[in-house]
């Protein structure tokens, strides 16, 4: 019995984004139809990707173009409670499946919308990836860390709204209060591990000792001091640069080329899993730098059910309605003919 438990969602959506968030969903335990064009989404050409996003939902194939099958997606949407399509602005309008035909038919459907730039506005009906919305948005790296989004704070922001009121709904139908488990670095996890690769961290810092160095194997250490003295300190102790321990905040930020330059000769000395070692047995702020295969097979992340398997789990934990551990996904039009 999951947080959704019973929560009926008809995904019209393809590729990235909208699979996420149903199978999102579906992890707590929504009941997920994914509705797919004849011949299947075309994701499915790429497998490894697409049953990371496509775990317990279930598959109709239905041709949006044709009467009977927009009869049927529309029947299914009577009875959904949510509806999500990724649309081009436009499409799902001409397809009869849009949000005022939808709203007319379902009165208490909630009808998300997910594309690109948004349903109206000057970029409305431009095409794009990734990329393109990161770029024009400013969030396209220039692999400095000064410049870099705080990426893992606003996810874990964003995830934990999701799991907050996936949690209270729960709670106002049951009367069951949830205690909502999240971790930064699990939800970090997560969406490396829906992505088949990473790309290779930069390195330099706006402080001393905040940035990726590299070790002397050619592997790479985070480190994340920032202004508190004592990570300063433990991390010249562990780097044996004895004669930097108490320099002040506000003097390292006037010598940053000159102590960073320290921190990297002194890393670049020492294999990557050495550096580690020290630098957290002496209280440092330091973290290895994984690879896709690393991370997948970290003891952490199999531990809290992030990873599993070679798939990914729930991106977060509860501890009275536990999301469903990796499963199935469905082929195409596996589920042909069923309802709610």
């Amino acid at each position: 019995m999951g947080l959704l438990d019973g929560l009926r969602v008809l995904d019209l959506t393809m590729w990235r984004p909208g699979p996420y968030a149903t199978q999102l969903l579906a992890q707590q335990g929504a009941d997920v139809i994914k509705v797919e064009p004849p011949g299947g989404e075309p994701m499915r050409m790429f497998r490894g990707h697409f049953d990371l996003l496509n775990q317990h939902k279930r598959s109709i194939a239905l041709d949006l173009k044709d009467a009977a099958g927009r009869a049927r997606c529309l029947d299914l949407a009577a009875g959904a409670e949510v509806f999500v399509e990724g649309f081009r602005p436009g499409v799902a309008d001409r397809l009869g499946v849009g949000h005022e035909a939808l709203l007319a038919l379902n009165p208490g459907l909630v009808y998300c919308s997910l594309s690109g730039y948004g349903a109206d506005g000057s970029l409305s009906a431009v095409p794009g990836h990734d990329v393109n919305y990161r770029a024009y948005a400013g969030a396209l790296l220039d692999g400095t860390p000064s410049h870099e989004l705080p990426v893992a704070d606003m996810a874990a922001a964003t995830m934990a709204a999701f799991a907050i009121s996936a949690a209270c709904l729960k709670a106002r139908a049951t009367g069951i209060g949830e205690r909502v488990d999240l971790g930064m670095a699990d939800v970090m996890a997560h969406w490396v591990g829906t992505a088949p690769e990473m790309p290779t961290a930069g390195s330099g810092g706006p402080v001393p000792g905040y940035g990726v160095y590299t070790a002397k194997d050619g592997g790479q250490v985070a480190l994340g001091v920032v202004s508190e003295e004592r990570l300063w300190a433990a991390t010249c102790r562990a780097l044996g640069l004895t004669e930097h321990v108490d320099v002040p905040f506000a003097e390292r930020l006037g010598r940053v080329r000159e102590l960073d330059a320290a921190v990297a000769d002194a890393i670049a000395r020492l294999g990557r899993d050495e550096a580690v070692d020290l630098l957290d047995a002496a209280g440092a702020p330091v973290a290895p730098v994984l690879a896709r295969a690393e991370m997948m097979a970290h003891h952490h992340f199999q531990a809290r059910g992030v990873i599993g398997d070679g798939t990914v789990g729930a991106p977060f934990r509860t501890a009275v309605h536990p999301g469903l551990p990796p499963g199935p996904v469905a082929e195409l039009d596996e589920h042909r003919g069923q309802g709610w």
